[in-house]
């Protein structure tokens, strides 16, 4: 979930006077100031997450199993810097409510599914790994193209049918909690709260954190297993550099998964301590951009460890991609 939202139906008055507080002690200069700030983060997350999908589409070496669930997470971010970073500038900055209330009810609903969209590709991709790893031999027939696709689908179907079902009444009556005009709140009840927590955060990153675990320590255990019985044997050399290369994007997209960690254990915090998420209006909306701008660093982490981003990158700019036969360069 995104913007000013309580879960467990408290203090709504609270959020109201504080919000307003914090809103009317801004300058002109400090408007303008996050104005361009925070847009600059929407355009720079859209531009790098756009890169991303046209890079894993378009080039024909890029269309693996383990890239389908990339190109899955590159889309719900670039959407994130698309459609929910820009009205949570205005939330943020204004105010006043000033989009009505069907956008009111879509920001929430929109914000919701792609957030629970990212979660559950990053849980995926942490399967895709746990298997490459720690079950190398049979990755090819249990990972393939066709069921990293279906995953996707089911992936984001479940998203919908999950928020549209959790936010059904904010949907059908969205100004429910306003009191006033310009207002745009949204009150989940305490049960639904907590099921919404178990199932969008403790649930995923459980999952992740105990199959990242054990990727790393099957890596550990391999490494020191090759060390060891090494040979000179070419077809030994080449299962070792396969072997090399599945570690690598194990250690890259583990760096993704921690960021995604790192950037989402704040907003949800409050709510597995139990605290008042209404207590600042201002901290709220800083932990509330932090999760988001994870959007903007998946594919700058990308662009830093792997080397096939970054001449994807090149071919790009340059319009190499518009030449004949482009899809097929060897980009690895």
């Amino acid at each position: 979930m995104t913007g000013e939202e309580e879960r467990g139906g408290g203090k709504v008055e609270k959020v109201r006077e504080k919000r307003k507080n914090e809103g009317l002690r801004r300058s002109h200069s400090e408007v303008t100031l996050l104005y361009t700030l925070l847009s600059s983060i929407s355009v720079l997350t859209v531009a790098l997450n756009l890169l991303v999908i046209i890079s894993i589409s378009h080039f024909k070496q890029l269309h693996t199993p383990t890239n389908v669930l990339l190109l899955s997470l590159a889309i719900s971010d670039l959407l994130v810097g698309l459609l929910v970073m820009p009205v949570e500038t205005v939330r943020f900055i204004e105010t006043c409510w000033l989009l009505g209330d069907l956008m009111c009810a879509l920001s929430y609903i929109i914000g919701a599914n792609l957030i629970s969209a990212s979660v559950g590709n990053m849980v995926l991709i942490s399967i895709d790994r746990f298997v490459a790893i720690c079950y190398p031999l049979q990755y090819p027939n249990k990972i393939t193209h066709s069921r990293a696709q279906v995953s996707v689908s089911l992936c984001w179907t479940c998203s919908l049918l999950y928020n549209g079902l959790i936010l059904k009444d904010h949907l059908r009556q969205p100004d429910r909690y306003n009191s006033c005009y310009g207002e745009c709140l949204v009150v989940i009840d305490y049960i639904s709260g907590t099921v919404d927590l178990v199932f969008t955060f403790i649930g995923p990153c459980s999952v992740i954190v105990v199959l990242y675990m054990r990727v790393f320590a099957a890596a550990v255990s391999q490494a020191r297993a090759m060390q060891s019985h090494i040979t000179t044997v070419a077809g030994s050399m080449a299962t070792i550099t396969a072997k090399k290369s599945e570690k690598k994007a194990a250690r890259t997209l583990g760096v993704v998964i921690l960021v995604f960690l790192m950037t989402f254990c704040p907003y949800y915090y409050p709510s597995v301590a139990g605290q008042d998420i209404s207590n600042s209006a201002s901290s709220w909306a800083i932990v509330s951009w932090l999760m988001l701008f994870n959007s903007c660093l998946n594919p700058l982490i990308y662009a830093f460890f792997y080397p096939w981003f970054r001449k994807a990158i090149r071919y790009t700019v340059t319009l190499k991609i518009l030449e004949k036969d482009s899809s097929q360069a060897n980009i690895l």
